[in-house]
């Protein structure tokens, strides 16, 4: 494991980086990577890193392992052991009947395809009041309220969401017993007393969700730093899902480069020819938030 342990580190500055074991890490990924990283060690804040492997469908044998040796061979370190989520589920468990005994989670037996049907996708609040019993087999919501669809992204500004989409219902723990992202992820960062989350703007909607369930849980929600996308030339996201090349551990210096400069940093080109730590330790010293973009970049994976 990658550890730091010089100088007085800032215990009030926590951020981390969370990677999903789906596949090996792309050009998106090493972008949030850096940027989290960066953001937290320019405060000489702690780096945290966590492997969301939640959903064990989705994860590809070997992916978790890899990741941690491309971030190794790529220069990051990282403090205190490496969290995983699969090792969290009591965590999980006692913040659900947290929310269960609030009254404020009801279960849901709708199906995708009742919920789009009934209302093109968009959960209309159907089992609100239906009581279902337990034994049933169900998911479980939690009754989002008005009040928490705006905040203050410290590189967007004021962001806003008022579609239904993105003030309905929403599920905690899934039909088949898996804990929901959205509990997971809050759950996790109030376990690790993560007050500053850096990543991609992918996950900006989810934002309001999380921060209803800080407000449930009764803990203040982080400071939120969403980071510009990278899409490729048809203007689709970057993902694993699409088979967007992944990072090369021998060209890591190039793309380190590549990704400070989607994040907008005044790189100095000669900086390819430095190791992947001395490339890190440059975008620490000369990071500059304020000169983070807020549009989509679109990328092409570097040559060989």
């Amino acid at each position: 494991m990658a550890s730091v342990s010089a100088g007085q580190q800032n215990l009030n500055w926590i951020g981390r980086f969370a990677p999903t074991p789906s596949g090996p890490l792309h050009f998106g990924s090493l972008v949030a990577a850096v940027g989290s990283y960066c953001v937290a060690r320019h405060k000489n804040g702690l780096w945290l890193l966590r492997i969301e492997d939640l959903d064990p469908p989705r994860e590809v044998a070997g992916a978790a392992t890899e990741i941690l040796k491309t971030l190794e061979a790529f220069g990051f370190e990282w403090d205190r052991e490496v969290c995983y989520q699969s090792k969290q589920q009591n965590h999980y468990r006692a913040a659900l009947e947290q929310l269960e005994n609030q009254k404020v989670t009801y279960r849901c037996d709708c199906s995708r395809k009742l919920v789009l049907q009934r209302n093109s996708g968009v959960y209309d609040s159907y089992c609100r009041s239906r009581a279902l019993d337990n034994g049933v087999e169900s998911a479980t919501r939690i009754r989002f309220e008005s009040g928490y669809e705006s905040f203050e992204d410290r590189i967007l500004g004021k962001c806003c969401f008022e579609r239904p989409a993105d003030t309905q219902d929403f599920v905690v723990q899934r039909r088949d017993g898996l804990f929901a992202y959205q509990l997971a992820v809050v759950v996790d960062d109030i376990e690790q007393n993560v007050n500053h989350v850096v990543r991609g703007a992918d996950i900006l909607d989810s934002t309001p969700r999380q921060n209803y369930l800080y407000h449930c849980l009764k803990v203040a929600p982080p400071s939120y730093y969403h980071l510009p996308l990278v899409v490729d030339a048809q203007g689709e996201k970057f993902s694993k899902s699409r088979f967007s090349p992944s990072i090369k551990c021998e060209q890591a210096s190039r793309w380190l480069v590549e990704a400070l400069c989607h994040l907008g940093q005044k790189v100095d080109q000669n900086l390819i020819s430095a190791t992947p730590p001395e490339i890190l330790d440059w975008a620490i010293t000369h990071w500059r938030t304020s000169d983070v973009g807020t549009k989509a970049r679109v990328f092409s994976a570097l040559k060989t």
